[in-house]
């Protein structure tokens, strides 16, 4: 083994943090108030927010909520792989409950329902990946 030789660290190829503090702590309170429930339905429904892997998490969080922004803003989704697909089942669940348990959402300006999505995103990236205490998101073999 030479000396400039570095054995490679697997999590910090895969893994990088994104935020370093709570993204809803800089954004309006109404903002505020439209993502408590969005994400409290989050927490308590949906199991994909738990793989055990940072990268992983992440990777679901912004397709997930990218496909359910589509769908809440009746555009087109496309899946064009497998996985694709299992990220647009889930925003389909997603959308039909934001739809009934949410209906301020449906009469939000497009922009506005995008931008909501991408703030929810990364709060939950916050929540489920770079604030948590959960050292297992980047153990080195994952």
């Amino acid at each position: 083994m030479s000396a400039n030789h570095k054995p490679k660290n697997m999590a910090e190829r895969k893994y990088q943090r994104v935020y370093t503090s709570d993204p809803l702590a800089e954004v309006d309170q109404d903002t505020r108030d439209k993502i408590a429930p969005l994400e409290n339905y989050i927490m308590k429904n949906c199991l994909w927010q738990f793989n055990s892997r940072g990268w992983d998490r992440r990777k679901q969080n912004a397709n997930i909520l990218a496909k359910t922004a589509q769908l809440l803003c009746d555009e087109p989704v496309e899946n064009p792989t497998g996985l694709e697909k299992c990220y647009w089942v889930d925003a389909v669940l997603l959308d039909r409950a934001y739809r009934e348990r949410f209906p301020w959402i449906k009469e939000m300006a497009k922009d506005d329902i995008k931008a909501l999505m991408r703030t929810l995103n990364a709060r939950l990236d916050w929540l489920t990946i770079d604030g948590s205490l959960n050292l297992e998101l980047t153990v080195v073999n994952y």
